[in-house]
């Protein structure tokens, strides 16, 4: 029988999935073979075999037996048995290692006989995937037919899950099944065909715990309820998505509970191995096989040879020692503490185990506390052998699904908050050494009166549960100091508090207290009570006959409420006052003990502190509405840090500037016109006074302030700077000077040269025209300095001076000289972008730090062989830009609609965080796609987002017509793609996509813009600009109620569960459903007045208003120039984390008419799915097969079985292919209104330009209108952009460049070509090197495959009372850079145009090439 059942399992048919449906009796059933995928994995087949091989089934029977399995008959089972088994020895010998030679013969032998025992099934699984086409191949198997998509999308109650085995769960196994499908049907299904009918259900959410399933919970529901939740509006895509075996990232079904979970290494470690005991001299003791187990504490060893019955011998390792023995292979000396020490030697059959035990040992003893931490281990009881550690005190059970257990009598701190527990565990009310004890984010819905026996307890958190009541016996815990109750559903102060004369702090936030009544606080002992997110609407009620009764509060929190006014003056003895993020207008306060004053983001007017608080260290009073500070500031004598940033003060106290104790003031964006001239000695370190209205500092600023260390005076009308010295000898420390955006002019430069201990130096868009040598030369400790948006044409050569210089940044000016810099070998960052450079001259030896240097925008540069050379080790992004001819004009329909330029900068830590994406040309002509991606510290998941996220969207755009959902399913689909690239963490993003609308082709461009975290995007219409995002946090009140239905905590920092404080964000899947990917949607139909949108990151937006944004960019014609103003300031401003900046601008006509260009762009080859129905109306006809989605072949899939360093570099190649487009084309004849640029066909590419701008004339004196043309150059003020991106990795190779032949492929000829035609979109687009980051990161890196020149133009220029057209003359200074070895080429290329010639330019190409600018 054994013999026809592997006839019958190895028997060849076509895979597909197991159908689980009801008969009239209620019984599930499912017709099929298992069809063998070609490893030793049985996959479930079809409904019906083909081929004529039918298995026949009992009607009778739903057990899916293996007995009925057998009854197959058909002429192929035996001969196919045997090449079955062949190929799987082939492919065994092939993949196995030569270490596993041995262990890989003896599984094929047992192949070989007539049965495939599991072991050797899990062997060959786990050798496929060495063997990537083997596991693409199996993969394919896996994936649903045809007819099973058919049945499936018949009826919306229908559906797919993707069950896994718990042995191999990378090959999960597609169950058809209905809405009424429940866990115990597929869990028999799948014993039936295992011979192992008690197998379970279990589900796992973005890879954390694993829950069993109950046998009457529904699979398919908790899938579709998943998808939901996550934010899919449409019943069709949610069955769509639930087909998709990627869905397994996010969420997965497990036939049996998985073994890398069930055998966890946390949870304990055993074996059969040698043991010894006692000392290795002694002769007595001898090795026997023993069963050795480490679990808890304790390492266990039975007392019976080879068996884990008799005695078990127990040895304490807190406080041991584990060292490993010498004279034994693989052996670890395991020894207890104190005086009546034992030993054990263990002796490991091999070395991975050897490691293994004793890492985990190690551990263990090195612990001082008894304590074991089983979090997060999908435990459903606990392991007996952890029992035999009695002498337990700390037991973490978080995350899992645990009841207590009071068999540790000596248990002090046991926690089992997100345990899913539904009743209080009473096993707890009877461990009476428990002092702390942790239930939050359960399901509790009352406390039962038996707590009162803890009477040890000092610490009880029950947050995050539905109590509303206390017990009576709760108030004989007399020792409680601690109790926690916030999110929960308590309406009034339980009275049973007032007993519990211990308790010193009460946590009550997230409550539903209509009104705060301090009455209800008075014969409470608390210390410090938590009221925040009480959402309380009435004003606080206090006391008025008995205010001394609230004496005992030291510490009152009441943030997050709507208090409208707040009278602390009743808490006589209070010390800290938090009441941030409330209206409240009018603040009193009683100053007696008070330390901390926290009353930011309201709209405080008036501040009554009396008496003068002699101790307050700490006030914060930002963003408010003040327009004076109280005279007592300058008499508190303790006080530290002040900050009133964001108010409306005028002026500040006459003596503040004296005080003998403030060390840190902030007084930014405020209307200050002047500082205090007093000035004696204060011991200020720290001063931020930007965004004021300062012309002066006080002349003795940098005199008397001996401590002063860092100067914010950035955003100010500063003309001129205080001495530092009345000498040549100076005493000042000052490290860091921001001077960002002022009226400076040369004269201040003489003033900085006292500060000789200067680190950091941003003079960035002021008046400086010179900055004299002699100056540089006394700052020999600058590190970084920011000259950008001055006039200046040189850099002081004395900068050679500064020996710790790192960073140089010069953008945005006059230079024409490239500075001595690259002899400072400790330079890391050069951006002398923007500015008029001739040539560059390099030292022989670079400095060996080197990260980036930013030539874009020099149009007169010319680099020779020589350098190039140089820089192949280098990143250096090279742009020159030059002029086509002007008969191009007419032929592509009129000048540009859209033009953008982006740049990026990296943090404080040199960790590029961040990332843009910007595609000029996305899917045809007529459309554009711009994003910026923000990982907070987190560096991966900002590049797979910018690789990926525009081949989803590309996706999406075939499969639904709405405007929101196909850019909300864009965000949602990657968040899956982030799950299967087991990415956990998160980041913000912001998207903008312009198109015209889908139901008025012809008709004007939309800008539809989509956003989670803190990313956003601001339209500039009118000169004002437009919010075009939505920043989710607590702070909505429909974020709020959504996470608090979910049960999330937020914590004080004002984050959700700790982790994040926006409730929409990509990643952090682990905090689903409280925080989802679903995106806040717009979509704007562009206007004439619409001048240019802006995406920025988080940092970008911390520290620039939107208003300041768009005043700060509007008169900048450029769009690389812009973008890295905005950069540029942010950093002045402060900023210290990395920062992205994408500005896009735009030129919309009046004549949004109908008119299009000669024939649309095709498509890509995916039919779709056409329209959706929406949620909202309910179930309709589903669209037939013909309609539904193939994935276009240019998106990017990533694949779970692959790791993240093979999905990296697989998702980026399709994101910037380099394939020529499938159609010749040519520039259109047809006449075209100025609203429709030329059409391109061909799939859509990321450009490779780091930072481009298609269209604006730069305003630093870049282009010239008004001189006479040359011979030879076509221009029509549209610019050709060459980029030469020059880096070379080490090559494995020992040729150099010079004697490589780098001939031009056949896209690059063509695309080439096509930019000679004027139909090729300006690039504008970040390519990246997956290299090292930079300091300013004004260039995107390059993808590694990346190493070819792109041309692209349909730039044109500026006219009056508009941002573009077409200058009267040609520039004479804009030719082409061409090298020897191409001009023949070049000119030919140029003959063939002017002829009009379709034919593309020949292939060959000299043998001496370089990638240098034409």
């Amino acid at each position: 029988m054994e013999s026809v059942q592997a006839v019958a399992e190895d028997g060849a048919s076509d895979g597909g999935a197991t159908k689980l449906s009801k008969k009239p009796s209620g019984l599930p059933f499912a017709r099929g073979t298992p069809a063998d995928d070609g490893g030793g994995h049985l996959a479930p087949s079809r409904v019906e075999a083909k081929n004529g091989n039918r298995l026949s089934h009992s009607a009778s029977t739903a057990g899916f037996s293996a007995s009925s399995r057998t009854e197959a008959s058909n002429g192929r089972g035996s001969s196919s048995n045997s090449s079955s088994l062949l190929l799987r020895r082939r492919r065994l010998k092939r993949n196995l290692s030569a270490a596993a030679a041995t262990s890989a013969t003896s599984a094929v032998t047992a192949a070989c006989s007539a049965k495939l025992s599991s072991p050797m099934s899990s062997a060959s699984l786990h050798t496929r995937s060495l063997d990537r086409k083997t596991l693409m191949k199996h993969r394919q198997n896996m994936q649903l037919q045809p007819a099973d998509r058919e049945w499936v999308r018949a009826d919306l109650h229908r559906g797919s899950i993707h069950v896994h085995d718990r042995l191999t769960p990378s090959y999960p196994r597609p169950v058809l099944c209905t809405m009424d499908t429940t866990a115990g049907e597929v869990a028999l299904h799948h014993g039936g065909n295992s011979c192992n009918s008690s197998l379970t259900l279990y589900v796992q959410l973005h890879g954390e715990a694993v829950r069993r399933l109950s046998p009457d919970e529904r699979p398919l529901q908790i899938q579709n309820d998943f998808l939901f939740k996550l934010g899919f509006k449409d019943p069709w895509r949610v069955q769509e998505e639930g087909l998709n075996t990627e869905i397994g990232s996010l969420l997965r079904f497990y036939a049996g509970k998985p073994q890398n979970i069930e055998s966890s290494e946390r949870v304990q470690l055993s074996g059969m191995y040698n043991v010894r005991k006692g000392k290795l001299q002694l002769p007595v003791n001898r090795w026997t096989r023993r069963q050795v187990i480490l679990c808890g504490t304790c390492l266990i060893v039975s007392s019976v040879k080879e068996s884990q019955t008799g005695k078990m011998h127990i040895l304490p390792l807190i406080g041991g020692k584990v060292e490993e023995v010498k004279k034994h292979n693989h052996c670890l000396a395991f020894s207890s503490a104190g005086p009546q020490s034992q030993t054990y030697y263990v002796s490991f059959d091999s070395f991975t185990e050897h490691l293994r035990w004793h890492r985990h040992a190690a551990k263990m003893v090195s612990q001082r506390i008894n304590s074991v931490d089983l979090s997060c281990c999908s435990l459903e009881q606990l392991p007996l052998n952890l029992f035999y550690s009695h002498d337990l005190t700390h037991l973490n059970l978080k995350h899992n699904f645990l009841p207590a257990d009071q068999r540790f009598s000596r248990l002090r701190s046991l926690n089992l908050s997100n345990n899913h527990l539904g009743q209080f565990p009473l096993a707890i009310c009877d461990i009476p050494t428990l002092m702390e004890v942790n239930l939050s984010c359960n399901y509790l819905a009352s406390v039962p009166g038996s707590v009162g026996a803890m009477t040890n307890l000092q610490t009880f958190l029950l947050d995050g549960n539905s109590l509303d009541e206390l017990p009576n016996e709760l108030g004989s815990l007399q020792r409680l100091s601690y109790l926690g109750l916030s999110f929960n559903q308590f309406n009034h102060v339980p009275q049973v508090l007032e007993r519990l004369a211990s308790m010193e702090k009460l946590c009550m936030a997230g409550n539903n207290l209509e009104t705060l009544t301090l009455q209800n606080f008075r014969l409470l002992h608390v210390k410090h009570i938590d009221l925040r997110y009480d959402r309380n609407h009435l004003p606080v009620v206090a006391p008025s006959d008995e205010p001394d009764l609230l004496r005992h509060v030291t510490q009152l929190d009441v943030r997050d409420n709507r208090l409208m006014d707040l009278d602390a003056s009743v808490f006589p003895r209070l010390e800290v006052l938090h009441c941030e993020r409330n209206r409240i207008a009018i603040l009193k306060a009683r100053g007696c003990l008070l330390k901390g004053i926290y009353a930011s983001n309201n709209e405080l007017r008036q501040l009554d502190v009396s008496p003068v608080p002699s101790n307050l260290s700490c006030m914060d009073i930002s963003r408010n509405h003040l327009e004076s500070l109280p005279d007592w500031l300058c008499e508190a004598k303790k006080l530290e840090v002040l900050d009133v940033s964001h108010n409306l003060i005028t002026e500040l106290p006459a003596r503040l500037l004296c005080s003998n104790s403030l060390r840190k003031l902030s007084a930014g964006h405020n209307q200050l016109q002047k500082l205090p001239e007093r000035v004696e000695r204060p011991l200020l370190e720290v001063l931020d006074i930007q965004h004021n209205q300062l012309v002066e500092l006080p002349c003795n600023l940098f005199l008397k302030s001996d401590s002063l260390r860092c100067v914010n005076a950035s955003a100010n009308k500063l003309e001129h700077l205080p001495p530092s010295s009345l000498s040549d000898e100076s005493h000042s420390i000052l490290q860091e000077l921001y001077l960002t955006n002022n009226q400076l002019t040369d004269k201040c430069v003489p003033m900085l040269t006292g500060h000789s201990h200067l680190r950091i130096l941003h003079m960035a868009f002021n008046h400086l025209q010179t900055f004299p040598a002699s100056k540089m030369a006394k700052l020999e400790e600058l590190e970084e300095v920011d000259l950008s948006g001055n006039m200046l044409k040189t850099v002081p050569t004395t900068i050679m001076n500064c020996r710790r210089m790192h960073t140089l940044i010069a953008h945005s000016n006059a230079i024409e000289v490239f500075p001595e810099v690259m002899q400072l070998m400790e330079m890391k960052c050069v951006d002398l972008s923007c500015n008029e450079l001739n040539e560059i001259t390099l030292p022989e030896n670079l400095p060996p730090k080197l990260q980036e240097l930013d030539l874009t925008g020099n149009p007169r540069l010319n680099l020779d062989h020589k350098t190039l050379e140089q820089l192949k080790y280098v990143f250096v992004s090279l742009q020159v830009i030059c002029r086509t001819s002007a008969d191009l004009l007419s032929a592509s329909g009129g000048p540009a609609v859209w033009s953008h330029g982006y740049t990026e900068a990296s943090g404080v830590k040199n960790k590029l965080c961040v990332a843009a994406l910007s595609v000029n040309s996305f899917c045809g002509s007529r459309e554009a796609l711009y994003g910026v991606f923000d990982g907070d510290r987190n560096v991966e998941v900002p590049y797979l987002l910018q690789c990926t996220m525009n081949d989803v969207l590309a996706e999406e755009l075939h499969k639904t017509k709405s405007e929101e959902d196909y850019m909300t399913n864009t965000f949602l689909v990657m968040q899956r793609k982030l799950g299967t690239a087991g990415q956990k963490l998160g980041g913000a993003a912001a998207l903008c996509h312009i198109r015209h609308d889908p139901t008025d082709p012809g008709g004007c461009f939309t800008l539809t813009a989509a956003n989670v975290g803190k990313c956003q995007a601001i339209l500039c219409r009118d000169g004002k600009p437009l919010s075009l995002s939505l920043l989710h946090n607590v702070g909505l009140e429909e974020e709020y109620r959504r996470i608090r239905q979910h049960r999330a905590i937020i914590t004080e920092d004002n984050k959700v569960n700790g982790v994040t404080d926006s409730t929409r964000i990509m990643g952090y899947s682990f905090l689903y459903p409280s925080v989802i990917p679903c995106p806040y949607v717009q979509t704007v139909t562009l206007t004439p007045q619409d001048e240019f949108f802006i995406l920025g990151s988080r940092g970008l937006w911390d520290t620039v208003s939107p208003t300041e944004a768009v005043e700060a960019v509007r008169n900048v014609p450029d769009g690389l120039a812009a973008a890295k103003k905005l950069c540029t300031l942010a950093q002045g401003y402060g900023c210290t984390d990395s920062l992205s900046a994408v500005v896009v601008q735009l030129s919309v006509s009046e004549d949004c008419c109908s008119c299009c260009c000669s024939e649309p762009p095709q498509p890509p080859p995916s039919p779709g799915l056409g329209p959706y129905p929406s949620s909202s109306s309910g179930i309709k006809e589903r669209p037939s097969d013909s309609s539904l989605p193939v994935p276009p072949s240019s998106c990017s899939e990533i694949s779970s079985e692959i790791s993240t360093s093979e999905m990296s570099s697989e998702v980026g190649s399709t994101a910037s292919s380099d394939e020529p487009p499938q159609s010749s084309l040519l520039p259109s004849t047809r006449s075209c209104c100025a609203l429709h640029p030329a059409c391109l066909a061909g799939s859509f590419q990321r450009q490779l330009s780091s930072a481009t701008f298609s269209s604006a004339l730069s305003d630093n004196g870049l282009d010239s209108e008004d001189e006479e043309p040359i011979a030879g150059v076509f221009s029509n003020g549209s610019r050709v952009e060459v980029e030469a991106d020059v880096h070379c990795l080490k090559a494995e190779s020992s040729s150099s460049l010079p004697q490589t032949s780098l001939p031009l492929s056949n896209s690059q000829e063509r695309t080439l070509e096509e930019s000679w035609q004027g139909v090729g979109a300006a690039g504008g687009d970040g390519g990246k090197l997956a290299g090292k980051r930079r300091v300013n990161g004004s260039v995107a890196r390059q993808e590694k495959s990346h190493n070819l020149i792109e041309v692209a133009a349909d730039a044109p220029s500026k006219k009056s009372g508009g941002y573009f057209t077409a200058p009267a003359q040609p520039d004479p200074d804009d030719q082409f850079i061409i090298p020897p070895e191409l001009e023949e080429e070049v000119k030919e290329i140029m003959k063939q145009h002017q002829q009009k010639q379709q034919k593309p330019p020949g292939t060959d190409q000299p043998t001496d090439y370089y990638d240098t600018p034409l």
